[in-house]
């Protein structure tokens, strides 16, 4: 005999998985407003769905409930409790009620005290059923950047790198070491972070514009912060000629006047420190950029840096573009792989590389 109560708490499972689908599409380029996705559901079809917006405003409900003439009796699949409060805009939780939406069920708690537990008592007394908490566990890892932005720790830290079969970070023959394809898929692990913190040798070995190239991900293109002590970043690179199109941030010990003056002209924003070379700098800056809204860090540098966080324990997770050709001696290293050669490679991501592999794992 079926259990009526499992056929249910499955197929809302379901469909709040196909809202986590939505909630990934503009995952890092909402701004200070966590990326939201919802389903809305009747008689057991989809009827409709949406994502927070680019820059974080209309939300995911507006987005999704805005296309229906008719969502009466309708459920509403949410991956974060809907907001209470009137802000720029109204609250979802009036648009929900206006569209005589039967049943609401969310994930996660929303974070933002203006909301935070009361939008279930608003639906409540109009008759609204409301059910929270489903897929809990997913939801906590989803906002695990919005979560730590409300509290007084580090933002979201991850890094990105590429490695030869044989663990070498620099390809003396060509200038990539992963194929195209890993090229490619890193555009567009570069469009789920808010901002990308790399360093002038990298940029200026590789004259890199670190942005989203695919079509379609153009406006993705995260912020860029450059660590550069010594201001030796070159004046004739490609990352000029796209400044208008987002914001660079450049921190730097040395107090060259005319360079500086160059950088600002170019549309760079120029910070000084007095030092960047410990772990209490790196985390002095880390704080300095969660305060100005960045929630959501990918780290793409070679192995100096890489290896400087993962001795002081900063980063999350790690993504591994690892090729399955030895370079040789038409590879090198400005830096030892033995702390990258540590992490124990097992969480393979099915994507294919054609050759490539692709790993994500957990350092903390």
């Amino acid at each position: 005999m079926v259990n009526l109560k499992n056929k249910f708490n499955s197929l809302e499972s379901h469909f709040l998985s196909l809202a986590f689908e939505q909630a990934q599409i503009n995952l890092g380029s909402t701004k200070k407003n966590p990326s939201v996705g919802c389903i809305v559901e009747k008689n057991g079809a989809v009827i409709s769905s949406g994502c927070t917006s680019i820059n974080g405003r209309p939300h995911a409900e507006y987005n999704a409930l805005k296309k229906l003439k008719n969502a009466k009796n309708a459920n509403l699949y949410v991956t974060l409790e809907p907001c209470s409060h009137y802000g720029v805009t109204p609250p979802c939780t009036n648009l929900i009620i206006k569209k005589k939406i039967k049943k609401v069920i969310y994930s996660t708690n929303d974070l933002d005290f203006r909301s935070k537990k009361r939008s279930k008592k608003i639906l409540q007394k109009k008759k609204i059923i409301v059910k929270n908490s489903l897929l809990n566990k997913r939801g906590k890892d989803f906002y695990e950047s919005y979560i730590l932005q409300h509290s007084s720790k580090l933002p979201l830290i991850d890094a990105k790198i590429a490695l030869s079969k044989d663990y070498l970070t620099k390809n003396l023959k060509k200038k990539w070491i992963t194929g195209i394809e890993s090229q490619k898929r890193s555009h567009l692990l570069r469009s789920m972070y808010d901002c990308i913190i790399s360093t002038s040798k990298s940029i200026n070995d590789d004259n890199s514009m670190l942005d989203c190239r695919i079509k379609g991900l153009e406006k993705k293109t995260p912020d860029l912060i450059i660590l550069d002590r010594k201001l030796k970043l070159k004046k004739n690179l490609k990352l000029y000629k796209k400044i208008k199109n987002r914001k660079i941030l450049l921190f730097t010990c040395f107090n060259n006047r005319k360079k500086i003056s160059f950088l600002k002209r170019k549309g760079i924003k120029v910070y000084m420190f007095n030092s960047l070379n410990e772990k209490k700098d790196m985390n002095a800056l880390f704080f300095i950029l969660k305060k100005k809204g960045y929630s959501r860090i990918l780290i793409e540098s070679g192995l100096t840096l890489i290896n400087f966080l993962l001795i002081n324990k900063f980063l999350k997770f790690i993504y591994i573009f690892k090729s399955n050709s030895k370079l040789g001696k038409y590879g090198l290293n400005y830096s030892s792989s033995r702390y990258i050669k540590k992490i124990n490679l097992k969480n393979l991501i099915k994507v294919n590389l054609f050759g490539d592999k692709l790993y994500r794992e957990k350092l903390k």
